[in-house]
Order: structure tokens, then sequence, then C-alpha cells
């Protein structure tokens, strides 16, 4: 018989709504119940995509012998994190404060007040691996929560404790220049210089670590950020973390020179390496880097797009319940496909040989090739090389197509989906390719008809249903993607609702007492605490976004209250970023834009102008994180948008540049070239 989430819309639910094991969804039913029966709960809390939550669906989950006792003894709830990320969060940290570790699964064993005694990630049914047993570890915990309720209390009261200290208050202490420089230090120690990227194996791609360096570089003028951005970004290019048939990025590689990918694929490291690669590309004109965005969003229109052009959360690294798959090779299917001529010549490039690189299989990869020597040894221009490897490419994609696909999680998260505006919109403007910028336009359209109910954003939609307040990361994630879309399309409308958004945002989630922002809305679901985070993550963190959202939209729009509001988050987080400022290097960013000199430019002028359409262009191509573009045809526009603006008069009908610098402006002129030279000096 299903359970009780046969009727929820949650993909990763629904993968488990025909368990043996009674499932509730979370919810007052499933609390009510634990009460009324006297037993702990059981909380599971995973994802559809993730490969050890299938691991241990399948070891236990799926088992009649675990599913007679959690049935028996406990009152099961299974949580999907990406559409409760509230949830996740609070008891994440839990597991962390407990086990110095997290990941999904996890594993919470808890009162029916919501309180945890007891925590883990991943367990196998019975002891191996050097971890013990989910059959002994229910067991156990059931015996100690009966027959010893004093022990429990105990844990109970200082998990609360633990967490209401977590929180911390503000300092007064102000962050300074110092801690962006530390930020830059820590980074370059765990900066491995032999395979780029940071830390050993696992290695994530943590590109908010390559955003905060792109800046540090261009703010203060370092060669050495710059270098170490770009052996991270053209490392993970030649990887197998990249999948060199159908373009996308894996969530993270097993190993240290990015051979081997844990295969699943996700729309927020998708974005973010989007906008990576095309803020390199801004910075160096390498066309290597706009060469990888442009397949990067070739990959995601394919198979991360709705046909009403929201943005599907993640595709799956199993497929025919094996991981990758769907991805490796072959060698001599690869030469069956190709013929012994481009077989030869692809084997050779990417890294295809008999023994294979992962299992007996074959990831393709460019880490050790070079297409100069091969065309040297092969006696070919290395153009030819390149358009035959193009040719195969091309005819393995086709025949991968064939294979059974990995599975979709095709529900659609509002933050997630707000990272992929901002990277469309943002290479659009790069690239100037207003079929980027219009895949954007749509999915913010597709937002606010579908995740707005009654003026209120809302987190997740899946087949028709709407669900969840949103979460601080939606509103800071989509506050980023009206920026980018105006600075791409110069509509003030999407500036005017950044300026809505980000006055609710504070409505509902700032801290009032001690600043930063909640995790969770005035008007979400009570839980057992309030979260409020700074540190970055896989994705960085709701504040860090926010963060700088609000000076850019203070600088934007003239309105200071947004800069306060960012010069009081320099109290808030000050120990956090004391203790570690590698740790939260998107936040950081926001100090540069506060510290370091920034430039406002208003341009008035018609938008008929070819002069002033060429000048915004010029503009928009540039990496030029210190300026601020307002773009009005004349200063009424300005009125209740950036009203400073209102004073300012358009000079003989002609365009009228007007710079503004450390709250200083100079003289507004009409010589279009004598402005970009001051702009960009």
């Amino acid at each position: 018989m299903p359970n009780q989430l046969q009727k929820e819309k949650s993909p990763y639910l629904l993968q488990h709504k025909d368990n043996p094991v009674q499932w509730y969804p979370w919810g007052e039913e499933a609390f009510q119940l634990a009460k009324k029966q006297g037993k702990p709960i059981f909380l599971s809390i995973g994802y559809s995509t993730c490969h050890w939550c299938h691991v241990m669906a399948h070891e236990s989950f799926e088992d009649a012998e675990v599913a007679s006792i959690l049935n028996d003894k406990y009152i099961a709830i299974k949580v999907d994190r990406e559409e409760r990320p509230d949830i996740d969060s609070i008891y994440m940290k839990v597991c962390q404060m407990m086990t110095r570790h997290g990941g999904w699964p996890l594993s919470i064993f808890m009162t029916p007040d919501k309180i945890p005694f007891y925590a883990g990630t991943y367990f196998p049914k019975h002891k191996k691996y050097g971890m013990p047993g989910f059959v002994n570890i229910l067991q156990q915990l059931y015996r100690k929560f009966k027959q010893d309720p004093e022990h429990i209390d105990e844990v109970t009261e200082s998990v609360e404790q633990a967490l209401k200290q977590s929180l911390g208050s503000k300092s007064n202490n102000r962050m300074s220049k110092e801690h962006i420089n530390q930020a830059f230090q820590q980074l370059g120690k765990s900066f491995d210089f032999v395979h780029g990227g940071f830390g050993q194996a696992p290695k994530f791609p943590m590109p908010q670590n390559l955003l905060f360096l792109l800046r540090y570089a261009y703010f203060s003028n370092n060669s050495a950020a710059l270098k170490i951005t770009e052996k991270s970004l053209q490392s993970m290019g030649s990887g197998g973390i990249y999948d060199h048939i159908g373009f996308g990025f894996a969530r993270y590689a097993t190993d240290e020179q990015w051979l081997i990918p844990h295969f699943e694929k996700m729309l927020y490291d998708n974005a973010l390496l989007l906008i990576a690669y095309t803020e390199a590309y801004q910075l160096t004109q390498r066309p290597y880097y706009k060469n990888i965005s442009d397949q990067l969003i070739t990959f995601i229109l394919r198979e991360m797009t709705t046909k009403d052009g929201a943005f599907y959360s993640a595709i799956d690294a199993d497929s025919e319940g094996i991981e990758g798959k769907y991805y490796v090779w072959d060698y001599q299917e690869i030469i069956d496909i190709l013929g012994e001529k481009l077989g030869d010549i692809y084997t050779r490039c990417y890294d295809i040989t008999p023994e294979g690189n992962f299992e007996g299989k074959n990831i393709p990869n460019l880490i050790e090739a070079n297409i100069e020597q091969l065309a040297s040894e092969l006696k070919l221009p290395e153009k030819m090389i390149m358009n035959k490897l193009e040719t195969a490419r091309q005819a393995l994609f086709t025949e991968r197509q064939k294979r059974v696909y990995p599975h979709v999680d095709d529900k659609i998260l509002t933050s997630w989906n707000g990272f992929m505006i901002a990277a469309f919109a943002k290479a659009g403007k790069a690239f100037q390719n207003q079929n980027y910028i219009a895949t954007s336009e749509k999915a913010i359209s597709f937002i606010e008809d579908h995740l707005i109910d009654h003026g209120r954003l809302m987190a997740r939609y899946r087949d028709g249903d709407t669900r969840y307040p949103a979460y601080i990361d939606d509103y800071a994630f989509l506050l980023w993607g009206y920026i980018e879309l105006y600075e791409a399309t110069f509509k003030l409308a999407y500036l005017q609702q950044a300026k809505q958004l980000a006055d609710q945002m504070l409505a509902l989630f700032w801290d009032r007492e001690n600043g930063g922002f909640y995790f969770t809305g005035e008007d979400s679901e009570a839980l057992i605490a309030r979260d409020k985070e700074v540190y970055d993550g896989a994705i960085p963190s709701g504040n860090s976004v926010a963060a700088v959202m609000l000076a850019r939209i203070g600088y934007l729009t003239g309105n200071t209250t947004y800069l306060d509001h960012v010069e009081e988050m320099f109290y808030t987080f000050y120990e956090d970023i004391e203790r570690q400022a590698s740790a939260s290097p998107f936040f950081i960013q926001s100090l540069l834009l506060i510290d370091k000199p920034t430039k406002e430019v208003v341009v008035i002028g018609s938008d008929t102008d070819p002069k002033k359409q060429a000048f915004l262009q010029q503009l928009q191509e540039m990496f030029l994180p210190d300026v601020s573009v307002l773009s009005l045809e004349n200063k009424e526009q300005a009125k209740g948008i950036a009203d400073f603006a209102t004073a300012y008069e358009q000079i003989n009908d002609a365009t009228t540049i007007y710079i503004c610098e450390n709250f200083a402006c100079k003289q507004p002129t009409t010589d279009l070239a004598e402005a970009l030279k001051a702009i960009t000096s």
C-alpha cells in the first residue's frame, strides 16, 4: 500500500511513496501522532538526485525488516531539502554540531517536539565501512528514548542552547579591508596549484570563490587572483567534471584533478559557473571562456528548461540504477561509432583507452590533451583537428541519446531559477546576445505568473502546485536576477521590481535587533530555531547575496537605506568573518563594493540615438563591477525609482552622461568617448 507521501508533488517524496516504511510528510498529523503514541520521530532529509539517498533507500527504506522496526517504534517523516531548505538548514546545523560533519541523506532522531537527540547521514543497514548499522541504531535509540528519558532531556536541552548561541549577537567591531585581503590569502593557501580549484578531493567547483577572486583581481589589480581563477576555470573545463559530449558541469569531482565526477548535474552549479566563465571572458577576452559559456547555455536550454521557460532543478547521477552509466564509454564502442580514423583522433585527444580511466570505462576529458602536438603528429592543421573532434562529439551525442536518460527533478525552485535568470541576463549582456536575454525574461515572467501568491513570493512550483512561502535565498537570488536583467535591458520596470522585492525582503527577513537576514520570513512556519547564515556552502548564502544586491540596488537607485543595511551587516557578521573570511567569499564582495571606490553613471538620452546605444553596449561588454549604470530617456522617468536623477538635465537634446564617484559628481558631458574613458580609467 502506498504511504502518506502519495499525494505530494516533490519528486523526492514520490520516489518513496511505495516504500514499506509508513512515511509521513512534514506536518502536524505526524507530530500529533508521535505525541499520542509516545514515539520518537525518525526524520530523513534528502533530494531526488542524491546518490547516497538512493543507496540508503534501496538498502533500508525498501527493506521489510527495517520498515517493520520503523513502523513499529517510530513515526517516520520524509523531507525534500530543496523544497524545505528551512528544515534542512536547522537540522543540518544540529548534525554538524553533534558529529562535526554533514551531508545527505540527513538522518535525524528527535522527540515529538521536533528536538533532535541523535543525528547522522547515511547508515548502511548493517554495520560496515566502520559505520554503525541502521537496524542497530533504530533499536538502541528507541530503547534509550523509552528507558532513559532523563538522558534524552539532557541532550535536547543542550541542542536548544547550542542553537540559540549559534545565532550570536551584533559585534561592536566592523569588518574592514583587512578581511578582504584575508579572504584572498586564505583562498590562496587552499588553492591547488597543480590541478586548480581549492582543497583536496572531493573537489567542488565553488564558483563563489572565483567570482570573488575576479573582483579582487579587478579592484586590487592583483594578477595572482586572476591566475588562480583562470587555472581553476580551465582545469574544470578540461576535466571529466565537464560533460564533453553534451556539456554541463557535474556537481563535484571525487578526485583532485577533476577527472571523475559525481555525475549529477545541478541547476545552481551550472548557473553560477556560467556567470564565472562569462565574467572571465569579460575580463580577459579569451575566446575559451565564451565557448564554455555558450556550451553551458546550449545544455541548459536543451535539458533543463521547461516549455514555459522556467528551469528544472537537477539531473540524477544514476541511470538504470548505476551511477554515471549514461555518461561513460567503452573504447571499442567509440571506435565502432566513429570509425578507425576519426575514432583514433578522438580517443587520443579525450583520454579514451581499452583499459579505461573509470572502473574499466572511459570518461572523456582533456586533462592531458595537446591539440597542437596531435596536429603535428597527424600533419593536419589544428583547425581541421578541432572540426573533426566536433564532428565526433556530435556523433557520440546522437548515439548517447539512445541510452536510458537519468531521472530529472523537474520542480521549479525560485531560488535556483534566480541564479539562472541572472546568468542568462549576464551572458546576454556580455555577449550582446538577445536570445539569451529573452530566455532570462521568459523565465522571470514564469516566476511572476506562477510563484507569487497574493503578493508573497513562493519557493516551489511543480505540476500546477505552488507551495511554501519563499526563503531568504529565494528573495536574494531572484533580486540578483532582476538586477542583471535591468543591466542587460535597461528596462526600468525590472529596477522597479527589484526595489519592491528588496523592500519586501527587508520587511520579512531582517533581524531588527542584530541585523542580517533570517532564513525564514516572519510569516513562515515556526521551527525549533530561526536560522541566520552568512557562510557560503555549495551555493552562496542568502545573506551573502542579499548584501551584494542591496549594495548594487543602493547605487543604482541612490537610496542609501539599502546601503545602511549592508553597513549594519558588517557588524552583524564580524565574528563569523573574523573566524574565516574565505568561508564567505560572496559576502566579501559587498565589502569591496562599500569600502572601495565605485562610480555611478547616469545616461540621459533617446533610446533611438545610436550613439547612446553604442555607448551602453561598450559598458555592457566590459567587466565593471565598480560601475552602476542608470539609463533614462528623460529625467522624469527616474521619479519613484531613482529620485536623485530627477534633477539631472539633458544638454542640448544630446545624450548626456553624469559620472559620480565617492559621492561627488563631475560636470555632465555629451562627449561619449571622453565619458567612457573617465568611467574605465
